[in-house]
């Protein structure tokens, strides 16, 4: 059994990876076939049996997964005037680096890597010691859906890999190619509108069969979280993925100058065509992997890397009305319904026009009823451009009062704000829902709709009523049973322990992200601290100018905000800054350098390495002369045999373990 699997996994690895096929499906069929009658017969199915790769079992949702290592979005590059201003933010980052570290080597000048930029759906699988252990979606970056039975339907994607000194988390894209997707519709009861949607929507099938039935493919980019493995540059980790039997898109290009990267984009645009899945671009990396590294990161996007996006879809259709939103700001945002039409594979009916002065700006005022061009791209709501003839139609009339309250509105600069945050009710919903929010205090199983139904029906005007709602509140609300009102209760009482951070990015502070918010908590450590701070202290700080500095200074001396947060914490709301223990300096472990292998029988290696570090241990992934103990627990592989042939001292013993770190028996 386990050489048939090993012949059948090589087959598949040629056919689907390499796409060089070996065998003639007949005889491809009767190996399969033996396989299953084997395993049939002896009532055993090997873990890495390739018979394994489609679930029998209906799942009955997705569990969270928190990546090891954030997914990053990309900054976004329209054109070469675009992308000439991102590379000119890069040299600056470099020259700015090297300056302030005159005692390193300098940064090299940037060589640059073009890659596609896949129009699928983001994949980031788990390796542990050779084996595949999880799969999932992009997510927010930090948790994802967990979709490991879906992805192991895909023949390209490897169950097991060469490399078992470790755990690495591998990002790349599940697509559909558009001749798959061709076929498939031929026969089938309801045809898929486009490619991207079929992978997407075959990956998040709660039945691994249906994905299994679209014939899903995968490249591979990038190595996200890597214990036991480094990259000097992008060339090693692109070769690394190949060694361990990964599908990596053949094209690829490395260049030396930005002139010769947009050189390249204009081929990559002519090309896109002739290709058998979509992209909607090319992404542009820094090669050397120290230069990324010492750059960073901003709050959102890599500043190593760009996505150059190709030219979005445009096409024109009639402006049939305007109605107007209000957000948790008070920020009044205009959408346009059109007539309905079909843009970039999807049907297009709403658009964004951002405010009163987009509407000016783009001439539409009197643009009711006439044609008017919308483009879509990036997978955002599709823009209004403007006018597509000379037709004048009816006028779009700007509100005066709040369509939600009737509070007179106030115009700040192009956009329209209703000031009654007290008593309208969108404003209170969206506060309560953001406060809530995964990335905020991350409240289970809450959203717009518990939101609305709080607000009808229990009078939740503030986050801080949240907290003081009780089980006979929620019990006699419609859809609450006793087991849903439990949970909710369970979730409030459980986000009143998430760190400071979290809870100043709850309070959404204008002008404030999560990036702020975590400066923040790191530099006070308390959010007495924080809300005492001054404008000049503020400004002090990175990243914080004179407007960020004035939101939250004002923030805090509004008494309606401050009166929130003190009955919040009256309520039981921790809002801490994490505590980092004093690192031990007597420790055994003080100023050594451990690696950690195996599975331990009670902890998991991020607990061990957290205990460690606390007792002035530095964890490495790797094994060398310079290692001082290698922690090796059940299954190490070739780590403890090169810590045995250095002679490295090796701790094989959870219970010692815990006895040096301090916290076992004398």
């Amino acid at each position: 059994m386990r050489q048939l699997a090993a012949i059948i996994t090589e087959h598949n690895y040629q056919y689907y990876t390499l796409d060089q096929p070996t065998i003639n499906d007949a005889d491809y069929d009767k190996l399969y076939d033996e396989l299953v009658a084997l395993e049939a017969a002896a009532g055993v199915i090997l873990p890495e049996s390739p018979t394994q790769r489609v679930g029998g079992e209906l799942l009955k949702g997705f569990e969270p997964y928190k990546h090891r290592s954030r997914l990053w979005s990309l900054d976004k590059a329209q054109d070469a005037e675009d992308l000439l201003a991102w590379n000119t933010r890069l040299l600056k980052a470099i020259n700015d680096y090297n300056a302030k570290h005159p005692e390193e080597e300098p940064l090299p000048q940037p060589s640059y890597v073009i890659e596609l930029k896949f129009d699928g759906l983001t994949l980031n699988l788990t390796y542990e010691d050779g084996q595949l252990v999880q799969a999932a979606t992009r997510g927010n970056g930090t948790v994802g859906e967990g979709i490991l039975q879906q992805v192991r339907t895909i023949r390209s994607v490897p169950l097991s890999i060469p490399f078992t000194d470790g755990i690495i988390e591998v990002q790349g894209e599940g697509i559909m190619r558009l001749s798959v997707l061709e076929k498939y519709n031929e026969t089938a009861a309801e045809p898929l509108k486009n490619a991207r949607n079929a992978a997407a929507g075959a990956l998040r099938n709660q039945n691994p069969k249906v994905t299994a039935e679209r014939k899903l493919d995968a490249f591979f980019y990038n190595i996200g979280y890597a214990d036991g493995v480094a990259f000097a540059d992008h060339r090693e980790m692109q070769q690394f993925l190949k060694d361990n039997r990964f599908k990596v898109n053949p094209y690829v290009s490395y260049r030396d100058t930005i002139e010769e990267v947009q050189a390249e984009l204009a081929l990559v645009t002519e090309r896109r065509e002739q290709l058998d899945f979509l992209i909607d671009g090319a992404v542009v990396k820094v090669v050397d992997m120290r230069t990324r590294e010492a750059l960073g990161y901003t709050d959102k996007f890599p500043r190593w890397a760009v996505a150059f996006k190709f030219e979005a879809e445009e096409t024109t259709t009639v402006l049939e009305s305007v109605s107007w939103e209000v957000g948790r700001t008070g920020k009044i945002t205009p959408v346009a319904r059109v007539e309905a039409v079909e843009l970039a594979g999807v049907t297009v009916q709403n658009c964004t026009l951002n405010n009163i002065g987009d509407i000016e700006r783009k001439n539409l005022k009197h643009a009711l009823g006439t044609l008017v061009a919308i483009r879509r791209s990036n997978d955002v709501i599709p823009e209004i451009l403007g006018k597509a003839d000379e037709e004048p139609g009816a006028e779009i009339v700007f509100p005066t009062v709040c369509p939600s309250c009737g509070t007179e509105l106030e115009q700040r600069g192009a956009h329209l704000f209703c000031n009654n945050k007290l008593g309208c009710q969108p404003q209170i919903i969206g506060r309560i829902t953001h406060f809530a929010s995964r990335d905020a205090m991350d409240i289970d199983t809450f959203s717009v709709a518990t939101a609305e139904q709080l607000y009808k029906d229990c009078g939740v005007r503030d986050p801080a009523d949240l907290y003081a709602l009780t089980y006979e509140d929620l019990i006699k609300l419609e859809r609450f049973g006793e087991k849903k009102a439990r949970k909710l209760l369970d979730a409030f009482e459980k986000s009143k322990d998430r760190e400071l951070a979290s809870f100043l990015f709850a309070l959404g502070i204008p002008n404030t992200g999560k990036a702020t918010t975590k400066m923040l908590a790191d530099h006070f450590g308390s959010l007495d601290a924080i809300m005492q701070a001054g404008t000049e202290e503020l400004v002090a700080l990175p990243d914080v100018g004179g407007i960020v500095a004035d939101s939250i200074v004002n923030y805090f001396n509004d008494p309606v905000a401050v009166a929130s947060i003190a009955r919040m914490r009256e309520l039981g709301v921790k809002a801490e800054a994490e505590r980092q223990a004093p690192v031990r300096q007597d420790s055994v472990f003080s100023g050594k350098t451990v690696v950690l292998t195996g599975t331990l029988p009670t902890m998991s290696r991020d607990e061990a390495a957290k205990k460690l570090e606390a007792c002035g241990a530095k964890i490495s992934g790797s094994v060398s002369k310079k290692t001082d103990f290698v922690i090796a627990g059940e299954s190490a592989g070739s780590k403890l045999t090169k810590a045995q042939e250095l002679g490295i001292a090796i701790i094989d013993d959870e219970a010692e373990l815990l006895r040096l770190l301090g916290e076992g028996a004398e």
